[in-house]
Formats: structure tokens, sequence, C-alpha cells
């Protein structure tokens, strides 16, 4: 699994996206990039919810495993890399490594980042469970009235897919903003909005109400902190090893 995200995720997406856009536009190319992965997200976990009902997980499994593979129908159809577009930093990796972790800077971005996964993976892996937990004695009329759904487990799936719809508006702003403003300041920004939104929601009454308002919240700051990322390394330390 660990490859298999490695492999498929933004790490290699977002450095092809970075060589094929100028500076003046990147930071919102990275953001665009970013927010159609949200798509997945908004689709994924109610519809497996739903599968769950029908079928083991195993078979889930294996759904989900050609939608992936069938994304390499489309590999043929990128366009090659403008070469003169990426020649800016070291010429090797050693050297662009090393350069980056002399830098105090890079150590912060490095370390934010950090939280930012540790901080959504904490989220994605054990905020359905958690809902389940907490509202599992609210009557059913309750989420009924808020989502549709009847019960703790239907609002845990929800939830993830309200995080995934608002993340693409976050996430779109995010990368806008970072072609006119200064990116750490943008990034500061985020994650103390992260930690009040957590903070409050943990020390507030969790109702089914608490928890829609949380997703959104959440989701509008859920990988804004991507393009800022991607684009704050691309123009400190160039694009050739993004």
């Amino acid at each position: 699994m660990g490859f298999g995200i490695a492999g498929t995720g933004f790490g290699i997406i977002l450095a092809v996206i970075g060589r094929s856009t100028p500076e003046s536009h990147r930071s919102l190319a990275l953001g665009i990039a970013t927010a159609t992965g949200s798509a997945g997200q908004i689709i994924g976990p109610p519809l497996t919810a739903y599968l769950l009902t029908t079928m083991n997980w195993s078979s889930i499994f294996l759904i989900y495993a050609v939608c992936i593979c069938s994304s390499i129908l489309f590999i043929p159809s990128i366009r090659n890399i403008n070469k003169q577009k990426i020649n800016k930093g070291p010429d090797n990796l050693k050297d662009a490594l090393l350069d980056a972790l002399k830098d105090p800077t890079y150590s912060l971005i490095f370390l934010g980042f950090f939280s930012c996964g540790f901080q959504l993976g904490f989220i994605t892996a054990h905020f359905p469970a958690f809902i389940s937990e907490v509202c599992g004695s609210i009557k059913p009329e309750s989420f009924i009235r808020i989502l549709g759904v009847s019960d703790a487990n239907g609002l845990g799936a929800v939830s993830l897919a309200i995080i995934g719809a608002f993340n693409i508006i976050g996430t779109l702003t995010a990368g806008a903003l970072g072609d006119k403003y200064h990116r750490k300041y943008l990034l500061a920004l985020v994650y103390t909005g992260r930690t009040i939104a957590a903070a409050l929601f943990i020390l507030l009454p969790v109702t089914p109400s608490s928890v829609v308002v949380f997703s959104a919240i959440m989701g509008s700051l859920w990988l804004a902190t991507v393009p800022l990322t991607s684009g704050l390394i691309a123009y400190r330390y160039g694009i050739k090893y993004m």
C-alpha cells in the first residue's frame, strides 16, 4: 500500500506540473491538481460504505484496484517536458539534497509538512471510528435532520466526503493566493486554523451538527498546504529535483 501510494501520489504528479508551469501561475496550477484529487474523496467513502453492505472488504479492494490501474491508459497522453525549463538548480540529486538540508528554512518546511501528514493521516484513519463511538447513542432522527443519514457509521463516511468537497474550495483558494502573497505566511495561517478547529471540536460537545461544521472547516484547510509547500520548494530550490 505504501509503495502504491508513493508511486501514484502527489510527489510525482506535482513535480511534473511544477516543471510544466511558469512561476507566475505555478501555485495555482499545483492547487488545481491537488483539488482534483479530492473529487475521489467525495465519492470514495460513501461508495465504500454502501459497497460494504453488499460485499466483503477484499472484493471492494479489487474493484478500486481496477479503477486505479485504469489510469495507466492516460499516461501516453502526457506531453514531454521542455528540458530548458528544469535546468535551474544543482547538477545532481545529492547536491540538491545537501543544499536543502543545510538550509534551516527547509527544515521548517519539512517539519511543518510532517505535522500536516500526521494530522491528516490521523483524521482519515480514526475520525469515522471516533464518530461511530461518540455519536452511536444519538437518536436516528438527529442524523436525518442534518444529512439524511440514519446512523453514526453513515455520518462518518459522509464526513470524509464533506472534507473532500470543501478541500476543493480551500485548495484552489490557497493555490490562487500563493501566486499573490507570501506562501510562508499563508502556511502559518492554515496550520493555525487547523489547530484552533481541532481544539474547539474536542473541547465542545460532539453532535452531528458539530461533526458537519468541523468537517467543512477542516476540509477547507485539508490540503491547502500542498500547493503552498510545493510552490515554496520549487521557488527556493528549483524544479529540477522538486
